[in-house]
């Protein structure tokens, strides 16, 4: 058997493909380019002369109205939180709880405003952050490294502040750690990532808070809250533990408003808001709607508050706060102030002055920004950029027009005040103008990557088309297109390397990975065309496709139309943003109906009917096979679960009528114990039917007989690992019930069992790597001679008794060979469970893998693994029946009606399990079970969610070549239904036809072949999906909804892929590893019973027979 060859080959397509997904992406996800300058005192944006006269010292660009400023960052605030409503009389547990904002806004008007603060999507902490000190927008690419964050390059308020001097302190969210390290002069960092940790952050935070602030050594305070956000993700915010939190922080303001000094301004805001689950991460209203509050001893503003709180873009806190404590804007921001805070006590035109003078030196400041960028980018269309120049001339034209005016005093109050109102609109306009140009354009894509990318997928796929139908064509295969084409592309990558070094300019790894992987493939295509006429000339010997029959021709089109045919409709409608909002809808219809289809297009073609002869014209339903109940039986089966299965869904905003299936929530968040009991001991139970299922399988086929470690791990250790699993879920779903020391040894068991887990998981998966045989060999060869002499009479003492047991076993297992000797072929050596040693271990690797991945979900999600596995089960077992009905010649080939099914049922499971292509449906809890505290590196927590998110993706891509196997599993009971019964002579091929998988060793070359061809198969497939979803993000990529829909999508299936076609490596990879294990057992039995010539059949269940070859008359 060919083993690395295959390995190699799959490993090659897929590198293929990473190299067209990450082409792609560098073409799609382009970050804005980020400017390397700064604001400073000296720049000539400063007011005129007469006006700058009027600056205290300290103060730049305009007069410093506060010398402190206090920002609370309460995360995921949003503004119903915020917003008190008397008239409530039973509030939610999120409503009416921040009284004391809603005091000092009713008591000091003047003094206090509440406004809507409208979050840029995407919605994740780091993103805002990002936009609430740099008054720039973040762009799509940025939520990716939301958990990974680098630091701000470019000009930000905290930055400003350092620069002129001013002292910074933080404390709270260890988040701005990495992104402005060195910028604080004291700060207190603590664990952000932990979101079921309510307290740590908060409780930390208010043990400096108030110490720092009287000790009046800063200028500016930042204090990032993160209990709310994290209540949020555990309990959504409709829970008792939300109004405790928001309790928490109303009292916190309460203390820190006493605490406050006349000179300085309070902020209290949310970075982004939260879904009704909790989540965010999106642009849904809920998201982006947060709550800002400010509040100043002094009073702030000239006029009373509006009935409805004014909205207010996040991005223009940061020129506001930069002039109210005189320090310069930073440079790349394009937010607007707030100039209502700069209305001092006065008359109307002096306020109106005042704004005006700040409006002047935010839209200059913007202006120089738009044209510094314009300079270095291309990305702002030139035309919009024109019209914004003509608004900006015109309104610093008019404004030193009036301001000349003015001093001259020329104007009269009245009609000074209607100019100045008419101008601060044009600068606002100006402002929000710029703003929009910004917001639409910064998806700066670079067309000819994406073309690329888009290329390198496309030729991918057809090289997995061409290559699975050529994998057994020959036997230079692998020398004309792996070592040949993997030379084309070492050599270009050799020669751009070359150039780069001779040229000296950057090496961009990624366009030489590229261009290597074109190379590799063009090589590829050019073997396989030179070898083209050759097979051309051969196929010509055939007879010509015009003498087979029309209705066998339709057949065969009809077989590939019907699986190819769902596929092309899944991938076009990946074009439609309605489609992918609804695919979690769409994949199990699908499923079924590839399915349905499959039984019509047997009794088509006849395959489901026996001839029928005068008896079955009188009785017209017996001339359908009996097989045929039995396979209709399996579809039902698979209809009813791929029905139960979309009770476990997850909802996306884009359906405001879809309410998420209850049983995404963990049991903790169930305040009626019986009905957490009945569903903990409903989950056990169904835990330990599936560890129940699995071994009657493996003793069914005798794969349990041995005393091998593997084996004693599944009678031993699967239980083992259920009653950890079990322990865990019912510590976790009491942990907020425990008290005192109680609570100490429940933290101390929230780690300990999933740490228990994962190491049974590891020792069964090191054990099956080394030795996956569950085989059970029993020598069973007659002696030469009579091993005990016969014994008369009854036995006179327990020696002689014992000497008649013997005796007993001797006649049985004579009476055993007797049924078995076939001629002069007789059995010598039984082996239980070699006919099924493939698909066994294959099977405890997805059990221990299925263990793994139910810890990391909601206990109640166990339900749609059970699912997962009966599904995938019957989609086997139609497999099977529906090929063994069929008659097919190709036992060594999976059919293309398989590989779909399986995939669809993959993308099925991926909804079924909670989950959806969108960032806030991610399960974030994941990532923290089996740890307390917060990780040390980012590489676990990804792993654990992204195996999460992934689940079924990796349990059927593990599980992909039981698609070839389980046929030759199943093939002795389905013999035996079908062989005649009178025919003794032939008894001898009956049982070399049961040998079950041991046929596929008969032939090592096709069951390589058949390996590469399946993986080839499964990789078209995926490739053909994601070619889908990148055609459709280039197309529409200015579509309404591509940031929303469609690039999502895009990197969800990205990343799916990645996951699936390295799960689809380890699972062949098993596979060969027990074909090496095979072999080696092979070489050792033969070698001690005593020579090579030896013949494998499989009789009983799992059984197998080494039997002596007849002896050759001379």
């Amino acid at each position: 058997m060919r083993r690395w060859p295959v390995l190699l080959f799959l490993a090659w397509v897929c590198l293929l493909f990473f190299a067209g997904i990450g082409l792609f992406m560098s073409g799609f996800l382009l970050t804005r380019i980020e400017l390397a300058r700064s604001s400073s005192c000296s720049d000539p944006l400063v007011p005129p002369p007469w006006e700058r006269q009027s600056l205290p010292p300290g103060s730049c660009w305009a007069p410093q109205r506060f010398s402190k400023a206090v920002l609370v960052i309460i995360d995921a605030l949003r503004f119903e939180f915020a917003r008190f409503n008397p008239a409530k009389a039973s509030p939610l547990p999120y409503e009416n709880k921040l009284s004391f904002l809603h005091h000092l806004a009713t008591s000091q008007p003047h003094h206090a405003r509440l406004y809507r603060f409208r979050a840029d999507p995407p919605t994740a902490t780091m993103q805002r952050i990002k936009g609430l000190t740099t008054g720039s927008l973040p762009t799509f690419i940025d939520v990716g490294s939301n958990f990974a964050t680098y630091a701000i390059q470019e000009d930000n308020l905290l930055a400003q502040l350092v620069q002129n001097g001013r002292r910074v302190v933080f404390m709270g969210d260890d988040t701005w750690e990495g992104l402005f390290p060195k910028k604080f002069f004291r700060s207190y960092f603590f664990p952000s990532f932990n979101v079921k940790d309510l307290h740590t952050v908060d409780d930390g935070i208010l043990q400096h808070l108030y110490p720092a602030v009287d000790s009046g050594e800063w200028d500016m305070l930042i204090a990032h809250f993160l209990g709310v956000d994290h209540c949020g993700h555990k309990h959504g915010p409709d829970h008792p533990e939300m109004a405790k939190k928001l309790t928490q922080m109303n009292e916190m303001l309460r203390s820190l408003v006493d605490h406050l000094g006349n000179d300085t301004l309070l902020l209290v805001a949310g970075d982004h808001g939260m879904t009704e689950t909790g989540d965010h991460g999106g642009d849904s209203e809920k998201e982006v709607n947060a709550a800002l509050f400010v509040y100043s001893k002094t009073p702030l503003f000239s006029t009373g508050p509006p009935e409805e709180p004014e909205a207010v873009p996040q991005v223009n806190l940061v020129p506001t706060v930069a002039l109210l404590l005189g320090v310069p804007i930073p440079y790349s921001n394009i937010g607007e102030v707030m100039a209502e805070l700069f209305s001092r006590d006065g008359d109307a035109v002096s306020a109106a002055l005042q704004q005006l003078s700040v409006y002047h030196i935010n839209a200059k400041q913007v202006d120089r920004f738009l044209h510094s960028y314009s300079l270095v980018a291309q990305d702002l269309p030139a035309e919009q950029l024109q019209h914004l120049q003509e608004l900006f001339s015109s309104a610093v034209e008019e404004h030193t027009q009036l301001l000349a005016q003015v001093q001259g005093a020329t104007l009269v109050p009245p009609e000074l005040e209607s100019r100045l109102g008419s101008l601060i609109g044009r600068f606002q306009l100006y402002l929000r103008e710029a703003r929009a140009v910004c917001t639409r354009s910064w998806a700066r894509f670079h067309p000819l990557r994406m073309v690329g990318g888009c290329t390198l997928i496309a030729a991918s796929c057809l090289l997995c088309y061409v290559a699975s139908e050529l994998a057994a064509a020959s036997d230079s295969f692998y020398r004309s297109c792996l070592l040949y084409p993997l030379l084309w592309g070492l050599v270009v990558a050799v020669l751009l390397g070359l150039a780069r070094a001779f040229t000296q300019e950057g090496l961009d790894l990624l366009l030489v990975l590229s261009w290597a992987a074109a190379a590799s493939q063009l090589g590829f295509f050019w073997h396989w065309w030179g070898g083209h006429p050759k097979r051309a000339r051969l196929a010509g010997n055939q007879p010509p496709l015009a003498s087979v029959g029309l209705r066998q021709r339709l057949r065969a089109w009809l077989g590939l139309a019907f699986p190819m045919g769902i596929l092309l409709f899944r991938c076009g409608a990946m074009f439609s943003d309605s489609f992918v909002v609804a695919e979690a809808r769409v994949a199990p219809f699908l499923l079924a109906s590839l399915v349905m289809l499959l039984v019509g297009k047997l009794h088509w073609d006849g395959r489901l009917t026996v001839p029928e002869g005068p008896r079955q014209q009188l009785l017209g339903f017996s001339s359908y096979r009996r097989e045929i109940w039995y396979l209709l039986c399996l579809v039902a089966m698979l209809l009813v679960c791929v029905r139960v299965s979309s009770f476990f869904h997850q909802c996306r905003e884009e359906i405001p009528q879809c309410r998420p299936s209850l049983f995404l929530s963990p049991l903790a968040s169930l305040r009626n114990t019986r009905a957490k009991n009945l569903f903990y001991l409903l989950c056990v139970a169904l835990l330990a039917g599936l560890v129940y299922a699995v071994r009657s399988w493996l003793r069914h086929y005798g794969n349990l007989n041995s005393s091998d470690p593997l084996v004693l791990f599944v009678r031993w250790g699967f239980p083992l690992v259920v009653l950890c699993i079990a322990c865990y879920w019912a510590v976790a779903s009491s942990a907020d019930d425990s008290l005192g020391k109680l609570q100490e040894l429940v933290e101390v068991a929230v780690v300990a069992f999933p740490w228990a887990v994962y190491g049974l998981a590891f020792v069964g998966l090191l054990l099956l790597l080394c030795n996956p045989m569950t085989v059970f060999a029993k020598d069973t060869r007659e002696p030469a001679g009579s091993i005990v002499t016969p014994y008369l009479g009854a036995p006179s003492s327990e020696v002689n008794f014992l000497h008649v047991i013997p005796q007993i076993y001797k006649r049985m297992q004579e009476s055993q060979k007797s049924r078995l000797e076939q001629g002069s072929c007789k059995a010598t050596v039984a082996a239980y469970g070699l006919g099924s040693v493939y698909s066994a271990a294959l099977v405890i690797a997805l059990t221990l893998l299925g263990f793994l991945l139910m810890l990391l979900h909601s206990e109640r999600l166990s339900l749609a693994f059970l699912l997962l596995f009966l599904e995938a089960f019957m989609l086997l077992h139609i497999h099977t029946r529906a090929r063994g009905l069929a008659g097919d010649a190709e036992p060594f080939s999976v059919p293309w009606y398989a590989v779909i099914s399986w995939l669809l049922a993959a993308s099925q499971f991926f909804y079924s399990t909670g989950h959806q292509p969108i960032f806030p449906a991610i399960h974030w809890n994941a990532a923290f079970v089996g740890f307390h505290l917060d990780h040390s590196t980012n590489l676990l927590p990804a792993v654990l969610v992204g195996a999460n998110t992934f689940a079924s993706h990796i349990l059927f891509a593990v599980g992909c070549p039981l698609l070839l196997l389980w046929p030759f599993v199943c093939e002795m009971p389905s013999s035996q239904k079908r062989k005649p019964k009178k025919e003794p002579r032939e008894e001898l091929p009956e049982v070399e036809e049961h040998m079950m998988e041991m046929r596929l060793r008969e032939s090592p070359e096709k069951f390589s072949a058949a390996l590469l061809q399946l993986g080839l198969k499964y990789l078209f497939v995926l490739g053909t999906q994601l070619l889908a979803c990148v055609c459709a993000a280039m197309i529409l990529r200015r579509h309404l909804m591509v940031w929303k829909v469609f690039a999502p999508k895009f990197l969800f299936e990205s990343l799916g892929f990645v996951v699936s076609s390295i799960c689809l490596l380890l699972g062949i990879s098993l596979v060969m590893r027990v074909d090496c294990a095979v072999s080696t057992w092979f070489g050792q039995l033969q070698l001690s019973s005593g020579g090579p010539s030896s013949r494998w059949a499989s009789v009983g269940s799992g059984r197998s027979l080494l039997q002596e070859p007849k002896k050759q008359k001379s």
